[in-house]
């Protein structure tokens, strides 16, 4: 069976539809030597306020990559040595790393069958120590905001979401990135809102710790040798910045696109033993960063898969916890049973109808 050319992720097919654009670009970054980030770079400029009003959100401050986004918001919110934070059993490690990297403690909270964190889970993990939770809107689904509102708002706890993979997801008609104390966004390439490199995001509530953040990316400073904190180098560049304000302007439209191909592969794959597509819920806005079935038989399913060439992932193999910077960590069942069991099958804007039927026949044949 050909697989008709299938992608994963097919940046490329993106970047030929919008070469034009992107030399313009280029050549507009080259002619105005606006490379590096800072207050007087107006790609920059142009793409906080671009962001801030696709989110919905009341401040945004741009930064390096997703990682440093998590870590500089802990660091504006204060949090450090001898503090606690809680993250989900199943993530990227930098969930939990960037917790790590500021000296704090990462507590872990196993997941639900969707993958996110269980809430109904956080209450036993909190102490006098906890200072903030970090629910990750994971494969762009997001998390049950409204019962980690109130557990936040209860105990008094920041509330830091992952918005990774989530760029336009909402919650009850909000925006993820909206909801929490401090929204963190990667625009790593293959993210649905993805850059030519690294670079990332802090969406924020309040302008004051929005400082706070903007002064850390960029060494302390509030303005060139005028430092007021102990900060880094964080900054978006103006590249970066131009690339994704013109892509925001084709994101809905490509959200849309991927929401239509996960209801096609839901269709395909309905009924089929042993084999359990995302689950729907009118009061979210999946946006699919990855569509990610669960397969009793994996090892099966992925031998017929690479039989007809066709590309999958495994987001993530192994629970946090499970490894080696965090072992030791506790039990965590249900993230140990879905490590074993979700396949992340193509997702991208570019696919088709053919191709996602030759995917789906995959776990079909000989079944």
């Amino acid at each position: 069976m050909a697989n008709q050319n299938i992608k994963f992720v097919d940046l490329n097919a993106y970047h030929q539809e919008i070469k034009v654009e992107l030399d313009n670009i280029w050549n507009s970054i080259l002619n105005e030597s606006s490379f590096i980030g800072g207050s007087n770079n107006k790609h920059i400029t142009k793409f906080e306020k671009d962001f801030k009003h696709f989110i919905g959100a009341n401040h945004c401050v741009s930064c390096a990559n997703g990682t440093d986004a998590l870590e500089i918001a802990l660091l504006s919110l204060k949090i450090g040595p001898g503090d606690k934070v809680i993250v989900p059993a199943i993530s990227w490690a930098s969930t939990a790393e960037a917790v790590i990297n500021i000296g704090a403690k990462v507590v872990f909270v196993d997941v639900n069958e969707d993958c996110l964190i269980d809430e109904n889970l956080i209450l036993e993990k909190i102490d006098d120590q906890v200072k903030a939770i970090i629910p990750v809107h994971l494969y762009g689904k997001p998390v049950n905001m409204g019962a980690i509102q109130k557990i936040c708002s209860d105990h008094n706890l920041f509330l830091i979401e992952d918005c990774a993979q989530s760029h336009g997801a909402e919650y009850n008609g909000q925006r993820t990135g909206t909801i929490g104390d401090v929204g963190c966004f990667s625009f790593y390439p293959g993210k649905n809102l993805g850059a030519l490199g690294d670079a990332g995001a802090m969406t924020f509530k309040n302008a004051e710790i929005a400082e706070i953040a903007r002064q850390i990316c960029n060494h302390g400073q509030i303005q060139k040798h005028d430092h007021r904190r102990i900060g880094r180098n964080s900054r978006l560049d103006g590249l970066q910045a131009a690339v994704l304000s013109l892509k925001i302007d084709k994101l809905e439209n490509h959200i849309d696109r991927r929401i239509s191909f996960a209801a096609q592969y839901n269709e395909l794959l309905k009924g089929i033993e042993g084999l359990i597509t995302p689950s729907i819920n009118v009061d979210l806005r999946h946006v699919y960063h990855l569509y990610v079935v669960r397969v009793k038989n994996r090892e099966e399913i992925i031998a017929k898969l690479k039989d007809n060439d066709i590309p999958y992932g495994i987001h993530y193999p192994k629970t946090l916890p499970s490894i080696k910077p965090f072992k030791g960590s506790g039990l965590f069942p249900v993230a140990d049973k879905l490590c074993q069991e979700i396949l992340s099958l193509p997702m991208h804007p570019y696919l088709n109808s053919e191709q996602l039927d030759t995917i789906s026949s995959s776990f079909k044949m000989n079944s």
